[in-house]
């Protein structure tokens, strides 16, 4: 019986997921949860063999959660589900250790087949994200690494929290660390990204899909 931490913010589609999961009698879901950051301490504690990940999560994207995951739990399998499919985030997350990745978009056959697929040892991607690595082999000259890498953990993770409207203040709060210190991060963050104020690093992490589509202003 294999062990599934099921990591979703939205509530319904974490439901239908838990759902056809518990439906295939060799799993067995032992946690689910919508927070990027409770998933990572969930997933450590109770070391499941099978995860299934959102990218767009509060607070601890799905691409961070992953790093992190891959450093601690590198025998646990980890299949993407998501509506984001931006060609570097993928490339991205592959890095990270990803074993497949399903668009939210695809039939429902298709998730259940990259659930089997990864849990068994394989590789599985949906069609429209095995378009976008087809391209990207037949494209190379637009395989750049993403602007992103050159931040540190710490540095994309604040990059988030500014970017969900947090203050300095509620960000050095958030990870236990000093003003100042969260100051610092922030202006080192502003300098690589070459973008000086929320609205731009808004923007910014919407591109990158750390965070959803919002309204923002200049």
């Amino acid at each position: 019986m294999s062990s599934v931490v099921i990591i979703e913010d939205q509530t319904a589609v974490r439901e239908m997921v838990a759902q056809i999961v518990q439906s295939e009698p060799d799993f067995e879901v032992v946690a689910e949860t919508g927070d990027g950051r409770v998933a990572y301490n969930l997933c450590i504690e109770l070391k499941p063999d099978f995860v299934i990940l959102d990218i767009m999560l509060p607070g601890l994207n799905g691409a961070e959660v992953l790093r992190r995951l891959t450093k601690h739990l590198n025998s646990t399998r980890v299949l993407v589900f998501s509506g984001f499919q931006n060609p570097a985030l993928v490339r991205a997350l592959l890095r990270a250790g990803a074993h497949g990745f399903v668009e939210k978009s695809a039939p429902l056959s298709e998730f259940k087949k990259g659930i089997q697929v990864v849990a068994n040892g394989g590789s599985y991607f949906g069609p429209e994200v095995a378009q976008l690595l087809r391209d990207a082999v037949a494209n190379p000259s637009s395989n750049k690494a993403s602007s992103i890498d050159i931040l540190t953990a710490r540095e994309r993770e604040i990059l988030q929290l500014i970017a969900e409207s947090n203050s300095t203040k509620e960000v050095a709060a958030k990870l236990n660390i000093s003003v100042k210190t969260a100051e610092n991060h922030r202006t080192n963050l502003m300098k690589k990204l070459d973008r000086h104020d929320v609205a731009s690093l808004t923007r910014y992490s919407i591109e990158q899909g750390l965070i959803e589509s919002t309204k923002i202003t200049n």
